[in-house]
């Protein structure tokens, strides 16, 4: 079985970021970048897939040069190769333009899955799973929390078993055929840490770089041009304002809580 793993690299949620002088992102000079949490999870989903059914994992990602940074790490947990969406012109681009360009790179190769993570940790747009799927005109499930392989007559995996991940504890299972694209939420499983002969493997394992041209797309379909959202400006949030504290014993201060969500807050 032939997987693909889309994934994404993303600034460390733990480091300190400083908004750029435009205004537009953070600054990214100095900034550490990881793999985007949810991906990482697709990525082991991938593995242990590939794994049972005796198949393999390419991984895919769209970027600049740092991103292979990314694409080394999933090569060293075993993926066995790599694709670099990789041009400048690939820039500034949202969900749509980033789904156009995965898809048409996916698209060059024959999947029997496409798995990525729910969404990412800087944009958070959740949308590239779905134009991806849209692109390829397959089957999809967002927020996936488990995949469960059936065999058709032939033996090979025809359909899936997915249960998705619902408001209020409640969890949708349902069955798509295959080809298909799964868009994985954090948790479904335990990412495995790269091995010092995996990291060593890695090295030798190929990353072949994919260029506008290569996939068949024009200025006009990806990038900034290509894309529907702008980026106006980012800002940190302003801190917390007008803050009141209700003095007296627990019994008086619930009382002027709830006097206060009545009268000013009217919530109650």
């Amino acid at each position: 079985m032939k997987i693909a793993v889309c994934i994404k690299q993303v600034p460390n949620t733990e480091a300190r970021l400083r908004v750029s002088r435009d205004g537009k992102w953070v600054e990214e000079e100095d900034l550490p970048f990881v793999i985007n949490e949810s991906d990482e999870y697709a990525l082991e989903e991938g593995l242990r897939i590939a794994e049972k059914t005796g198949g393999e994992v390419v991984v895919f990602s769209l970027g600049p040069e740092r991103v292979k940074e990314a694409l080394r790490k999933a090569l060293a947990v075993g993926a066995a190769r790599a694709v670099h969406l990789s041009d400048p012109a690939f820039s500034g681009s949202d969900a749509l333009a980033t789904g156009r360009a995965l898809a048409a790179a996916l698209a060059r190769d024959s999947f029997d899955l496409v798995l990525t993570g729910s969404q990412s940790d800087d944009v958070g747009y959740g949308g590239t799973g779905s134009v991806i799927a849209g692109r390829l005109g397959w089957p999809h499930v967002w927020l996936v929390m488990g995949v469960e392989l059936e065999e058709g007559r032939s033996g090979e995996a025809a359909t899936a078993k997915v249960t998705r991940e619902m408001e209020s504890g409640v969890n949708e299972v349902s069955r798509v055929r295959l080809p298909a694209v799964l868009e994985v939420q954090a948790g479904i499983n335990h990412p495995r840490y790269a091995s010092l002969k995996g990291i060593m493997a890695a090295k030798k394992k190929e990353i072949a770089i994919a260029a506008p041209a290569d996939l068949g797309l024009d200025a006009g379909e990806i990038g900034a041009a290509g894309s529907r959202l702008e980026i106006v400006s980012v800002s940190f949030p302003e801190s917390g304002k007008g803050a009141q504290m209700l003095e007296g014993d627990a019994k008086a201060a619930a009382t002027k809580l709830v006097e206060k969500l009545q009268k000013e807050a009217r919530v109650l």
